[in-house]
């Protein structure tokens, strides 16, 4: 059988580079999600250039942000509702890690920060 092989079109810029520095993405349309991630996003669009996305798959909103150099995608799902966490996908490893919203400002900030990154 052939496989398809998976690839994807990743724009590997220093997060200090990036233009958008963090995506937002409810899982869904429903159920409070959108206005969570709004919330988060108004939070945080003060200090850093943010793009909120709710159409297609995950999985595409994570592509479509990989090509534009984008570093950070935060996901609000249910789990979030209820324990005030987020997952956080980094571009560039695609790792993800589930961290309170509490600190995403500051995490954020360390990775794409003119400061932290000439000292």
């Amino acid at each position: 059988t052939d496989e398809k092989q998976d690839s994807r079109t990743l724009l590997r810029l220093h997060p200090c580079l990036a233009p958008i520095k963090v995506a937002i993405f409810p899982l869904t349309k429903k159920d409070g999600l959108p206005e969570k991630a709004r919330e988060i996003m108004n939070s945080l669009k003060l200090d850093f250039n943010c793009i909120y996305e709710e159409k297609d798959a995950i999985g595409k909103r994570y592509r479509r942000q990989d090509a534009i150099g984008t570093p950070f995608c935060l996901t609000i799902d249910h789990q979030t509702l209820e324990d005030n966490t987020v997952t956080i996908r980094h571009r560039d490893t695609m790792e993800q890690q589930r961290i309170e919203i509490k600190e995403l400002q500051s995490l954020i900030e360390s990775k794409t920060s003119w400061k932290n990154l000439l000292q």
